[in-house]
């Protein structure tokens, strides 16, 4: 009867091996560094930030068009009455005479007192802000790539210990049942084998449906709308390094590295120049302007064929309902706003730093005593397994073994990966 079992567990062991190089020959390999590649290559967010910022480059070309000349062609044509003149809907008085004329008008800003410089400059920082907001978009899905990969690697890692589990207490189910049948061992231990064995397939459901769970979630960031399957390549090395140690020194890197905290220093160089451009409205204005054309159909009134004119122009501003101060208080108090935003994200920064490197060092800890601790359940549950053979031990024993040494391969796999997940934090924390 124990042949045949070993014979039926060699089987069903073989047909597992195949059946799981089938699977990774159908699936195609996927490291870390292509997940990431993939996900900058095809997220959405990425590309919206990528086009947002190309939209406002566009926009530093908007403003800076007052500061160049403007051209404009005009054709007109005329037919009125004899000696008709407009009398209503305005101060003047025109004479409107029959005509057919073509021209160009030119105009050019001579200056405003800076105002237009400073939108200008005010929009290049908006440009650079929005690059460096492109970046930290990027750098915020490369964090999650990370965090899903990771956790995708740990969850096939424990539907591996789940399956090996289900065998290995079914194989002892099996044993106590033979020798329950044998009258060996009693109805009570087949009965807690049994339970065992339940709970050991409770955890295989539990472990697959967090590892498509895991996959799921890894697709959604590689920008796919597929359940595509990817055998994951565990680059983690075996013998971790420790964590950064000189915290202080990361708070230092993050605040020249961050690109979040780059944009919002832009943003803030921008209210500057937007509120000094504000201040500027209540200035005058001198602009140029001129014009030359040709009238080849003409009434008798106009003697020449041709016209040109050039002139200068100074508009200076006197009341306009307090417009112009409201704006620029208005411009002032966001100025001062996007200063306190930059501080805010700094102090933000510094707390984040510092959390997640004490959070990797907590988690490389972590790997040495769940290594610790799957040594000692492994050792216990030998020791179990032989105290229950020889009959020195009842099966509650051997059961608070099993599941010890269970939950301790979970537990270290889990904090294997959670420091690499920690790892990525503290480099997307420091803008690395």
């Amino acid at each position: 009867m124990n042949g045949f079992m070993r014979t039926c567990m060699a089987g069903m062991a073989l047909a597992a091996a195949c059946a799981t190089v089938r699977a990774q020959q159908a699936t195609p390999a996927l490291t870390l560094a292509e997940a990431e590649h993939l996900a900058i290559e095809h997220n959405p967010r990425i590309n919206i930030a990528r086009l947002l910022q190309l939209a406002q480059a566009q926009v530093v070309r908007e403003v800076r068009s007052s500061e160049l000349p403007s051209a404009a062609a005009n054709l007109t044509a005329v037919d009125s009455r004899n000696g008709s003149r407009i009398t209503a809907g305005g101060l003047n008085n025109p004479i409107v005479y029959e005509r057919a004329a073509g021209g160009i008008t030119v105009s050019q800003l001579i200056t405003d007192f800076g105002r237009t410089h400073n939108l200008v400059l005010s929009a290049q920082s908006q440009a650079k802000a929005q690059v460096e907001a492109q970046r930290a978009t990027t750098a915020d899905i490369v964090l999650a790539v990370d965090q899903a990969f990771y956790n995708a690697l740990a969850s096939q890692a424990v539907l591996k210990v789940a399956e090996q589990t289900v065998a290995a207490r079914q194989a002892t189910a099996d044993q106590i049942g033979a020798l329950a049948a044998s009258k060996l061992k009693s109805s009570l231990d087949l009965s807690f084998a049994n339970v065992e064995f339940s709970q050991a397939k409770l955890l295989l459901l539990d472990a697959q449906n967090a590892e498509q769970d895991s996959m799921a979630n890894l697709n959604a960031l590689l920008g796919s709308e597929q359940d595509e399957r990817y055998t994951l390549v565990d680059e983690t090395p075996t013998n971790a390094q420790p964590g950064p140690e000189n915290i202080e020194s990361l708070v230092q890197m993050a605040f020249s590295s961050r690109p979040d905290l780059a944009s919002l220093n832009e943003s803030y160089a921008a209210a500057n120049r937007f509120r000094a451009a504000e201040h500027a409205l209540s200035r005058p204005t001198v602009s140029a302007l001129g014009t030359a054309g040709g009238t080849p159909v003409r009434a008798d009134q106009i003697d020449s064929s041709w016209y040109g004119a050039v002139g200068a122009n100074v508009s200076i501003p006197i009341f306009n309902g307090f417009l112009y101060s409201a704006r620029a208080r208005e411009a002032d108090l966001r100025a001062t706003a996007a200063q306190e935003e930059v501080r805010n994200l700094r102090e933000t920064i510094a707390r984040d730093v510092r959390t997640s490197a004490l959070a990797a060092q907590a988690a490389f800890h972590r790997i040495e005593v769940t290594r610790q601790l799957l040594d000692e359940s492994n050792l216990a549950l030998d020791l179990a397994e032989t105290r229950y053979k020889l009959g020195l031990s009842g099966i509650v024993e051997l059961s608070q073994a099993q599941l010890a040494q269970t939950q301790a391969e979970i537990a270290y796999a889990n904090a294997r990966y959670a420091y690499q997940t920690a790892l990525a934090a503290v480099s997307f924390q420091t803008g690395q």
